[in-house]
């Protein structure tokens, strides 16, 4: 068994970082990614020195490791999420400079579109074998073959199954406006939710527009998604109201421009936004204590 020191030390540590962002697009949870990592280099350590030394390429050999056990992971994650109380929302992720509690830099996510909560929630919708031929080949180009190894199927099979996750992006994925656009939206959106404008929000907002909330069951947060319009601006007035006090604060919320709520000081809702042209036809709304982590320094990262 290894120590987390013969971990951080050993010579094939420079695959951290590697690790941890195939693994968080994997699970879409970066605790679940530093497990899967943790229990990949486990299994390294277990090897003797002369089965380590018979594996040629160390990277290759833990790439395909943590893809196995996030496999097993994604698999039993759908039984585990059934008993999730309301919603599961993929983990939030602030930008590098603003993370919470310091932590080793090479151990951050690379924020890009593959990490995008929208993204990340149409990765969701997919099976494990999907999730993982589709992450490894569309966006870390992995060659089918070395897919198959750890999928335990066929390359062709591999490449269907990123094909049908392709398909599944391709119809879900809404043009992206302008990072200067997202960004002046959104801070639209908060001045007008912070002078209770309920007119304003509503005119920033889809008519179809939806609104997804994550409490875990450990803060009241609405258990269904909040759907049109009208009443999710209406719902944002009724928390204003609730809250005196909260400070709303514009932050990247996975590599794109959201929003970030304190009240008493301490983060409790990291908001991200999904826009079509001029209007947010989405919003996820993370609460759960245990998946803000990164934004209030209340453990490692």
């Amino acid at each position: 068994m290894s120590t987390q020191s013969e971990v951080e030390t050993g010579p094939v540590f420079g695959e951290r970082r590697h690790l941890i962002n195939l693994c968080y697009r994997l699970l879409g949870s970066l605790a679940e990614a530093e497990d899967a990592v943790q229990e990949t280099y486990t299994r390294w350590y277990a090897m003797t020195p002369r089965e380590q030394a018979a594996i040629t390429t160390p990277g290759a050999w833990l790439t395909t490791v943590a893809g196995r056990v996030c496999l097993d992971v994604l698999g039993s994650a759908r039984a585990r999420r059934e008993r999730y109380v309301g919603a599961w929302i993929p983990e939030p992720l602030p930008d590098r400079a603003e993370w919470a509690g310091g932590g080793d830099p090479a151990d951050r996510i690379t924020l890009d579109e593959s990490v995008s909560m929208a993204f990340l929630v149409v990765l969701e919708s997919m099976t494990p074998a999907e999730r993982v031929a589709f992450v490894l080949h569309d966006v870390f180009r992995y060659p089918f073959a070395e897919i198959a190894e750890i999928i335990g199927r066929t390359p062709a099979a591999c490449r269907q199954l990123a094909t049908s996750a392709r398909r599944r992006v391709g119809a879900a994925r809404t043009p992206a406006a302008p990072s200067a656009g997202q960004a002046g939206l959104v801070r639209h959106f908060k001045e007008a939710w912070e002078a209770r404008d309920i007119e304003a929000l509503v005119g920033l907002l889809d008519p179809d527009a939806a609104m997804v909330a994550d409490g875990g069951g450990l803060v009241g947060t609405v258990l269904e998604p909040v759907v049109g319009g009208e009443n999710i601006a209406a719902y944002l007035i009724h928390i204003a109201d609730k809250a005196p006090g909260l400070k709303l604060l514009e932050r990247t919320v996975n590599g794109v421009p959201g929003l970030v709520a304190q009240h008493t000081g301490m983060t409790v809702t990291v908001a991200a936004f999904e826009l079509d042209g001029d209007r947010v036809t989405r919003i996820w709304a993370v609460r759960n204590p245990e998946k803000l982590r990164a934004w209030t320094g209340t453990g490692p990262v």
